[in-house]
């Protein structure tokens, strides 16, 4: 078991009538348990909370009154350690499940129907199976600099595939679009987790559906993948931005405090920050999932 104690703020300046939608709680799944958590708005307002069906998503949305704007998440969340199996075998197009079909289709972020090419000469030549989305994940961290400040928020996989720098997120992108144009699914993740550098923000891996089942990379490996606390699942990053406003509202600052635990009593390591990174995802996030 992984526990993990988790803390955001964030502030911003809201000039006018406004509408927010957060995605910034730890997700319920069956390989993560939420054992506690608190939400707090300031100034207080009437909010509803909501989850999505389809990604386990969870929502909270409200309207925002003029002035300064105060949320702050605090959970303690608990992860289970699952053995991946080294032999997974990739599904064929006509075995994938309805509800997983999706993600073998280009998005936004991911055009996978113009890398078909790239990416049947880079791992086309690979055993199909868990080893060739290793291989996809080992490319992407050999042949990428990290480099925050090097994309934008609609910076596309093709353009991080050309410019050979990202950040997280866009390693991700471009993980889920090699993967689509071999014909596996693949959908990005975002959640807490602690690491060293650079400061501490949302991060973005990528799954692949191998054996029938989810499977988590991370290209950047920045941080154990089985640590990551999940947060947002989708498509790409339009599916899992952190916080979407409508109306006149710009951040002034965002804090974060990860705290990982061996067990209940002893940290791992604490990374607070007060800088938001290039690898956040805001409107303009290996093992068993």
């Amino acid at each position: 078991m992984h526990f993990s104690k988790v803390e955001t703020v964030l502030e911003y300046r809201v000039g006018g009538e406004a509408h927010v939608l957060l995605n910034i709680e730890a997700a319920k799944t069956s390989a993560q348990a939420v054992i506690s958590e608190e939400l707090v708005i300031e100034p207080a307002c009437d909010f509803e909370s909501f989850c999505d069906e389809g990604s386990g998503n969870r929502f909270v949305r409200f309207d925002a009154a003029p002035g300064s704007l105060k949320i702050r998440y605090r959970a303690h969340v608990q992860r289970s350690h699952v053995v991946v199996p080294p032999d997974l075998e990739e599904v064929p197009v006509n075995r994938i499940p309805n509800e997983v079909l999706h993600y073998l289709m280009p998005s936004r972020y991911c055009e996978s129907d113009v890398m078909s090419r790239a990416a049947q000469q880079l791992f086309g030549h690979l055993t199909p199976g868990i080893g060739r989305v290793q291989a996809v994940a080992d490319w992407i961290h050999d042949s990428i600099v990290y480099e925050p400040g090097s994309s934008v928020s609609t910076t596309t996989a093709s353009e991080v595939f050309v410019e050979r720098a990202g950040v997280c997120r866009d390693f991700a992108h471009l993980g889920i679009t090699l993967c689509r144009a071999l014909n596996i699914p693949a959908r990005l993740v975002v959640g807490y987790v602690w690491f060293d550098e650079p400061p501490q923000d949302f991060h973005a891996v990528f799954e692949a559906w191998i054996g029938g089942r989810w499977v988590l990379f991370d290209p950047t490996r920045m941080a154990p993948v089985d640590r990551v606390v999940r947060v947002g699942t989708g498509r790409d990053a339009k599916d899992v931005a952190f916080c979407t406003l409508f109306g006149p509202v710009s951040m002034t600052s965002k804090t974060m405090t990860i705290e990982e635990l061996q067990d209940e009593s002893a940290p791992v390591g604490v990374a607070p920050t007060s800088a938001a990174r290039a690898g956040a995802i805001e409107k303009p996030v290996a093992t068993l999932a």
